[in-house]
């Protein structure tokens, strides 16, 4: 089946190219990014980006961020130990399992990182209202500060404009509903996004006739008035409630012979709040300088039903930066503070963050040369209802230095080295009973990109090698059942972005990576991980998909993610019988506009039904996207 689906995407490629039209495209649009603060098309920044904009998001067909991120993007997502509204991101070859605390994620500049093992929080993001989706690679680290050693992925949203609304269903009782609505009228812009969701069960009843049912409804509102040309204000506010049981693991034969059966437990029931508000203002202090101030307050609720457990978060967050801008300088230089608490039933555990960063480029002729440091103070808190108080702390610092140079008007090179780090999060300095696991050492990276970027008339390609030391790796040790650091390991890879026309009607996107991540030296396995691989690391990535513009009111998406197997995620010694097996997924999507005000959408999701999974350990295996889904839906816009 994984070779006919390979065999059917090389078909249609195949059956395309004549339709394709031989004369010359116009030139591709220009792309902005802004991952260090300072705006410039993303050909001349110093750094590997991957840009991808609103309307790449809407032609896909997909109907939420996670699935956008995993179908068209380089990043590996899956869903987090079952869980769908909560899922895990690699980048780099950092590993399934742990891979998203070596990414900082944030939305409109709000840090969405957790200060636990929690990942960010992805599934209460409307996927209309989001503009762009912003990913630095190796790269952010002075501008982002703790966590950025992988990379950066800035999401940013967009102004609603009228007022519109989709509605759409699905087989295994999917159904959303979602709307928009804005207001804009000279200096002042108002949005309304909201979302509701709802699945009825992907998997078989459990032992008390529950399935894996979900509802999440989220709500956006964000305001934005400028009242004079040097004088700017955001405002928004952001809430979602999602309520859902998952499944819990299966053995291998289980998950043979049907994916979507129980294996006799009770599903794990979940269910997160999340409130938060966000208020900026910008200044025009003179020519080339502005200053902008940020602050964003966050409460999360993430309550076990099942359990009975708990935890209460409270986020808070400032940001303050100065921008100057003046010929061939640019410089920005600021300071951030970050407040994490979670409350639970017997303790409060603090990480609070405080940072200085100078960031600064200069162009000379046709190279670009930027350079930037950072210094950052995190505290730890750890405060038991009964009992002593533990307390710690970490200063650290960041650097990166870049080039970028242009070569012609089509071709410019880049080359970048970045200096990062990673605290441990709370949760990291206690093992699996709860007992205090001690303070264990920060995680530094020291990473070196080289590459190409190419505009032609047809492509717009991009090239990036990679390779990044570390020191003090965190991972969890399933053998000892405590959290402690990788003494040295390595990375490594080839990373290949392509969009390329094939003619006026029809066009595809390729991004394709090659990693290999290497434990060079790990004391806590007696030297039987010397020399391994990094478990759930994928050697090879692949997303491929085709837009086909059938007339000017159709268009057709087709796409397929591939993944090759990998270890399991706890097996770190590379020993285990069972491997994760290679992932698989294809997806078509038709939309046709009846007006300029309706548009119709028919998707099918993982189209050759393929089996997919997270393999924990031998006979420990969590099923994720198995089934084949189809969707109808119908959006109106006024």
């Amino acid at each position: 089946m994984k070779i006919f689906s390979l065999a059917a995407i090389a078909a249609v490629v195949a059956f395309a190219f004549p339709l394709a039209h031989a004369a010359d495209n116009a030139a591709f649009d220009t792309i902005t990014v802004t991952a260090n603060y300072i705006s410039h098309e993303d050909t001349e920044a110093a750094y590997p980006s991957e840009i991808h904009a609103a309307d790449q998001i809407k032609a896909s067909g997909v109907s939420s961020l996670y699935d956008y991120l995993d179908k068209q993007t380089s990043l590996v997502v899956m869903p987090s130990y079952g869980n769908p509204f909560s899922q895990l991101i690699d980048m780099r070859g950092y590993g399934i399992g742990d891979g998203y605390q070596n990414i900082v994620v944030n939305l409109d500049g709000r840090r969405l990182n957790n200060i636990d093992m929690s990942p960010q929080l992805l599934s209460a993001i409307a996927l209309e209202s989001i503009d762009r989706i912003e990913i630095a690679k190796g790269s952010g680290s002075v501008v982002h500060g703790d966590g950025a050693m992988a990379g950066v992925i800035n999401i940013y949203t967009r102004p609603a404009s009228g007022v519109g609304a989709t509605a759409s269903l699905g087989n295994y009782g999917v159904n959303q509903v979602s709307g928009r609505g804005g207001f804009n009228s000279g200096p002042l812009d108002l949005s309304l996004y909201a979302d509701q969701y709802q699945q009825g069960g992907f998997s078989d009843p459990d032992v008390s006739g529950k399935r894996d049912e979900a509802d999440k409804s989220t709500l956006s509102a964000k305001m934005a008035l400028r009242p004079s040309e040097r004088l700017a204000f955001d405002l928004g506010v952001d809430s979602s409630r999602i309520d859902t049981r998952y499944p819990g693991p299966l053995s291998l034969a289980e998950y043979r012979v049907k994916p979507a059966q129980n294996s006799g437990n009770t599903y794990t029931h979940q269910e997160f709040a999340t409130d938060s508000w966000n208020f900026g203002g910008a200044l025009d202090l003179l020519e080339g300088l502005k200053l902008r101030w940020d602050h964003g307050d966050e409460e999360k609720r993430s309550a076990y039903v099942t359990t009975g457990w708990t935890s209460d978060y409270l986020h808070r967050s400032d940001r303050l930066t100065l921008n100057y801008s003046h010929d061939a300088l640019s410089l920005v230089a600021g300071g951030s503070l970050f407040a994490g608490e979670r409350i639970g039933a017997t303790n409060r555990t603090h990480k609070d963050n405080s940072a200085l960063f100078l960031q600064g480029e200069y162009r000379w002729g046709d190279t670009l040369l930027a350079l930037g440091a950072r210094t950052e103070l995190v505290e730890y808190l750890y405060a038991p209802n009964g009992g002593a108080r533990l307390n710690g702390e970490h200063e650290l610092s960041a650097w990166e230095a870049g080039l970028n140079r242009r070569l012609s008007d089509r071709m410019t090179v880049f080359s970048n080295y970045s200096k990062a780090f990673q605290a441990p999060d709370i949760d990291r300095f206690f093992d699996w009973t709860g007992a205090f696991n001690g303070f264990i050492l920060p995680a530094r990276s020291e990473t070196v990109n080289l590459g190409v970027n190419f505009v032609g008339p047809h492509d717009r390609l991009k090239l990036t090698l990679f390779h990044t030391g570390l020191k003090n790796e965190i991972y969890y040790d399933s053998l000892s059942f405590t959290n402690t650091n990788i003494d040295r390991s390595h990375k490594y890879g080839l990373e290949v972005q392509d969009e390329h026309r094939f003619g006026e009607t029809l066009s595809g996107h390729l991004n394709y990576t090659y990693t290999q991540a290497i434990i060079d030296q790990e004391d806590q396995g007696g030297g039987t991980y010397d020399g391994k691989v990094l478990p759930g690391v994928s050697r090879h990535g692949l997303s491929l998909s085709l837009n086909w513009e059938l007339n000017p009111r159709s268009r057709v998406n087709l796409s397929h993610t591939f993944r090759s197997e990998a270890y399991a995620t706890t097996d770190f010694a590379n020993s285990f019988t069972q491997r994760q097996e290679a992932y698989h997924s294809t997806d078509l999507s038709y939309s046709h506009r009846l007006r300029d005000q309706v548009e119709l959408v028919a998707t099918v999701k993982n189209l050759f039904e393929e089996s997919n999974g997270i393999w924990v350990q031998d006979d420990a295996i969590y099923p994720v996207n198995f089934t084949r889904n189809w969707g109808l839906g119908v959006k109106v816009g006024l």
